[in-house]
């Protein structure tokens, strides 16, 4: 391990242009404007797997964006650990209220970071992270360290709802057949205390459409008689919460998971200062469902958001004009035993009757995932634990995260194994916003933390 270490430091340099390489590829896997950026992402990554020592590296072809898949099989006998990432990333967008352009990374001191955050689209969700196991792997294999088989399932659609990775798992489950699946895609509380991420919300992502008359009208004219789209639209989302913060649609509750006080009580002694989280988000006070704390109403509270909403005329200056449509994208957190199809199909009926007879409404589902919980009684947790504590000094506390990675059940469901989510981001780092970016600190803690995770997991499951 201390070669280990050497190698990485001697190395550090290089590492991060590399990954200022990375970041300059805008592979927004939404907007087919950037096919092309994303395939030459996925041909980047290929490379980079090629140059750290991999081996059957292929691009795989899906419906939509690639999968890169590499491996690293040393001894039948030894566990396969299956290490999972995503090379795409989220739109930009708004592009305006960036400090920096998203694509042109560059290293600044914060509060939070000291030694320097990198700033681009990327650079926390997923590039910086999964660019970690790349390197980390890179160094063991120099020094004849690895403990472990590898293989690398690295996609290009996580940030669309991984259409087409089941498919994938499906048809090559021989191929990615492994113990445990390793994946960066999560945070840990602060720099000074690790975590690790044990749980994660579902997700239940919805458009709707609300039409009133066949055209845009004089506000004027037919003002008063007949119905106004985004007004409409916008009475029905009000409805969806009442006056505690709690989501009115019937049956949404039904089969949430009950949490016991003593377990609530013990996530709320994780570290947080409700002070420190208002004044970094420049907010009076927080906000959410009645009867929880701020760690339980983003961990293990289902939620529902409004995302973006739109219709009717929005340029400079005015015009009166009263809207033939308004849109909305609505997303559902859904927390251990929420089935998303459920969840979709209980939103659409309800949203449906909330309409007035002066307008139509169309809801169209677009991706969803599942809840998820992973053991802390594993070798594969323990792993994580032993490998955090070694690099971080202290011990990791495990913890509910708010986010949601729709392929943690899928692995399981179709490759039968855990998943171990062992992240370095910061909740700051302003991944899906303008602005996002990922620490020095943490990029390097992370290389120098996961060949920790293969040493200790291959002595476990001796």
């Amino acid at each position: 391990m201390e070669q280990l270490k050497t190698y990485l430091d001697s190395n550090k340099e290089r590492q991060l242009e590399e990954l200022l390489e990375l970041l300059r590829i805008p592979s927004v896997s939404a907007d087919p404007a950037y096919k092309e950026d994303v395939r030459k992402t996925a041909e980047w990554v290929k490379h980079s797997l090629e140059q750290a020592g991999a081996e059957n590296i292929e691009i795989c072809e899906t419906a939509g964006h690639p999968i890169v898949y590499a491996d690293k099989l040393i001894d039948d006998n030894l566990p396969t650990v299956l290490v999972y990432g995503h090379y795409d990333v989220q739109p930009p967008d708004p592009v305006e209220l960036w400090d920096s352009p998203p694509f042109e990374p560059v290293i600044k001191k914060t509060r939070l970071h000291p030694d320097g955050a990198i700033f681009a689209r990327g650079a926390c969700d997923d590039k910086g992270q999964m660019f970690m196991h790349i390197k980390a792997f890179e160094a063991m294999l120099a020094h004849d360290a690895l403990p472990c088989n590898v293989k690398f399932m690295i996609e290009g659609e996580e940030e669309i709802g991984s259409e087409n990775l089941g498919t994938f798992c499906r048809a090559n489950k021989e191929k990615l057949d492994c113990d445990v699946v390793l994946i960066a895609d999560t945070s840990v509380i602060a720099n000074d205390q690790p975590s690790i991420t044990v749980g994660l919300r579902g997700l239940s992502y919805l458009e709707v459409e609300v039409t009133g008359p066949n055209r845009d009208l004089h506000s004027g004219v037919y003002g008063g008689a007949v119905a106004n789209p985004i007004n409409i639209l916008s009475q029905m989302i009000a409805s969806l919460q009442d006056e505690n913060n709690a989501i009115t649609i019937p049956g949404f509750y039904d089969d949430v998971e009950v949490i016991t006080e003593a377990e609530r009580a013990e996530m709320n002694k994780a570290p947080f200062s409700l002070d420190a989280y208002k004044k970094e988000l420049k907010i009076d006070d927080v906000h959410g469902e009645k009867g929880y704390t701020t760690l339980e109403r983003t961990s293990i509270r289902p939620t529902l958001d409004v995302n973006g909403i739109w219709g009717g005329y929005i340029g400079e200056g005015a015009k009166t004009v009263l809207p033939s449509k308004a849109f909305a994208k609505i997303s559902m957190r859904l927390v251990p035993n929420q089935d998303p199809d459920t969840i979709t199909e209980l939103f659409t009926k309800h949203f449906e009757s909330l309409a007035p007879d002066s307008v139509k409404v169309k809801v169209t589902p677009h991706h969803g995932g599942e809840p998820a919980v992973t053991p802390t009684d594993t070798p594969e947790y323990q792993a994580a634990h032993l490998a955090m504590k070694s690099t971080y000094g202290k011990d990791p506390i495990p913890q509910r995260g708010g986010g949601s990675i729709p392929i943690v059940a899928l692995f399981e469901k179709v490759l039968g194994v855990k998943t171990v989510l062992m992240g370095f981001g910061l909740d700051t780092d302003d991944i899906h916003s303008p602005n996002e970016h990922y620490g020095l600190f943490n990029f390097y803690k992370g290389i120098e933390t996961i060949p920790y995770y293969f040493h200790h997991y291959a002595e476990l499951k001796k």
